[in-house]
């Protein structure tokens, strides 16, 4: 039945699809219908001390303005992640910006943080009041100087906090001029103390501390990835998400709109990502859990990224080429590995 629906919707341009398809899932929650073609499979685990339900989750890009959490979670994710959401609405890079490469399994997107806007995502929220676990991933807005970055991350921590399950931290977009930078040296070390000391008013203002992800880059070299990790946990965030899109083009030389700029996301980022999971984790050494996300496209691609390190995986990609059986299939697959790790 998807493969049918995707014939139709990749006649398309990409970006209509995506709101054409995001519009017909917010609209199946809102009606329970989603629900009667895909249950949620059960996999609990415990990370970051939430309770999830399964450990396959939709990464953030989908939904960014959280106009479909119920109907994205009855397709049977464990949880969701929308945004990225800024403090100001803006209108993201101009169009066309969504291009895919079928061939590869891959889109390569320069959206530049499209979003109406950190209190239109919140109003929106709030009329969802969504039991399950949310993710909020906040950025900041494209003319706010790198130098001050700063204000806009932790005004949508304002915000956003007594309504997010968790936050995550979105350094490693490359469709946001200088926004990658954030993610070394004293750069990050200040943005993550002034997360943290913000982290701590607001969890007394609250009576409840919310965890915050940090969600990372593919690009960088293994002695860099150990650096950040070792700054992610010594200012006490909660989680590190990898990764994001990747910069590189390995994989889809040849293809049509492989030039385009952009990030590329999909099967070409796989191994790219699971060695930074693989090198995080080496790095931690379980101090903090990981979160996966880049290249699953099969069940056994999540569990790949499991046993190289990870606690919970995200899907995109792989959800937009194979449709919400790859939700299923993923955890399966997980609890298979699970029990060949528990027996062995």
């Amino acid at each position: 039945m998807y493969n049918l629906a995707r014939e139709l919707l990749f006649k398309l341009t990409p970006e209509t699809a995506h709101d054409l398809s995001l519009d017909l899932i917010g609209a199946g929650g809102r009606l329970g219908l989603n629900g009667l073609f895909a249950r949620q499979p059960v996999l609990p685990v415990k990370v970051m001390g939430l309770e999830f339900p399964n450990p396959v989750g939709l990464a953030a890009g989908l939904d960014k303005n959280g106009v479909a959490i119920h109907g994205l979670s009855q397709l049977g994710f464990g949880f969701v992640e929308i945004g990225t959401v800024t403090p100001r609405p803006q209108p993201g890079n101009p169009k066309p910006r969504i291009f895919r490469l079928p061939e590869a399994e891959a889109i390569i997107n320069r959206m530049g943080f499209n979003n109406a806007g950190v209190e239109a995502l919140l109003a929106r929220v709030v009329a969802a009041n969504f039991q399950g676990v949310l993710g909020i991933n906040i950025g900041k807005n494209f003319d706010t100087p790198v130098e001050r970055a700063e204000d806009d991350y932790l005004l949508c921590l304002d915000r956003v906090y007594a309504h997010a399950s968790y936050v995550t931290v979105n350094v490693s977009s490359p469709n946001t001029p200088g926004l990658r930078s954030l993610q070394f040296g004293d750069s990050l070390k200040r943005l993550l103390e002034a997360l943290r000391t913000r982290r701590e008013d607001l969890a007394v203002r609250h009576g409840k501390q919310v965890p915050i992800a940090i969600k990372i880059a593919p690009d960088m070299s293994d002695e860099e990835i150990a650096e950040v990790a070792e700054a992610i946990f010594q200012a006490g965030m909660d989680a590190v998400i990898a990764t994001n899109t990747t910069l590189g083009r390995d994989g889809v030389s040849g293809l049509a709109h492989a030039d385009e700029a952009g990030g590329l996301s999909g099967t070409p980022v796989r191994d790219k990502s699971t060695h930074t999971v693989g090198v995080l984790a080496q790095a931690l050494g379980g101090r903090l859990p990981i979160i996966a996300v880049g290249g699953i496209t099969e069940g056994r691609h999540a569990a790949e990224k499991i046993e190289a390190g990870a606690s919970l995986v995200q899907l995109y990609t792989g959800f937009i080429y194979k449709g919400p059986a790859l939700i299923r299939q993923a955890v399966d697959a997980i609890a298979a590995c699970s029990v060949r790790t528990s027996e062995g």
